[in-house]
């Protein structure tokens, strides 16, 4: 269980489209075997420490004559940003991918100051 130190949570949300291969043949579209996507999604305002990290897919365009291969995670987490990550193996071919996300953590009171 995480406890924060303070009263003070911070929530922030947002959704990206992570790459869209299909319109220039990107890897994604036209690659087989293990596929990787990763892009750094930055917040608003940092938080006071490491936030939690919820990834979903909210929008997928997969090929239908391939199987539909998709692991959406995150990663090398920090107060400031994190790696949003797509992978994909075999012969699935990926079009384009949009996630969404959210941050929840502990923020700094608008008092509070590092001195």
């Amino acid at each position: 269980m995480r406890k924060l130190r303070n009263h003070l949570i911070g929530v922030q949300q947002g959704s990206h489209v992570m790459f869209s291969d299909f319109e220039d043949g990107g890897e994604m579209w036209t690659g087989r075997g293990p596929r990787e996507a990763r892009v750094r999604i930055a917040y608003d305002e940092p938080f006071k420490t490491i936030p939690v990290i919820l990834t979903a897919l909210a929008m997928f365009d997969i090929d239908e004559r391939t199987n539909q291969r998709a692991d959406l995670t995150h990663g090398n987490v920090t107060e400031e940003a994190f790696d949003m990550i797509f992978r994909t193996w075999g012969d699935t071919r990926v079009a384009r991918i949009r996630a969404d996300w959210t941050a929840i953590g502990e923020v700094r009171a608008d008092d509070e100051w590092d001195v």
